[in-house]
């Protein structure tokens, strides 16, 4: 059994910075190379993708709107992967999920296999 779990959401202020964390664990999950994504989901809209880096970390995607403000980074030999976040902003509040995929890192987030249960991003102007 694959597990997700998110840190480090919370309530910042604008301007301010925050790191989310994603651990993950589980047998099943160490046996493959797997590509990683944040998504988040603010109330009243659909999720949409922030940010995915593949299995070496060699590529990174990033949706416009966070481009140059979020980065996204993995450990694996922690299994962890990171979404620092700087500069943000209200619209930037939602609820923030990381994904785990077995096949090629996409913007959808129908490819992803592996969900964690989200981390709350309040953003206050």
């Amino acid at each position: 059994q694959v597990q997700l779990v998110e840190s480090g959401g919370g309530l910042v202020q604008a301007g301010d910075s925050l790191r989310l964390s994603c651990a993950a664990s589980g047998r099943t999950f160490s046996s493959y190379d797997v590509g990683w994504g944040w998504f988040r989901q603010a109330p009243g809209k659909e999720r949409e993708f922030v940010a995915g880096i593949t299995w070496s970390g060699s590529s990174t995607y990033y949706a416009d709107s966070v481009k140059g403000r979020f980065t996204i980074s993995r450990d694996n030999a922690k299994n962890t992967v990171y979404l620092q976040m700087n500069s943000l902003q209200p619209e930037d509040t939602a609820v923030y999920y990381c994904a785990a995929t077995v096949r090629a890192v996409t913007r959808a987030s129908s490819d992803y296999h592996f969900w964690g249960q989200g981390t709350q991003l309040t953003v206050s102007p």
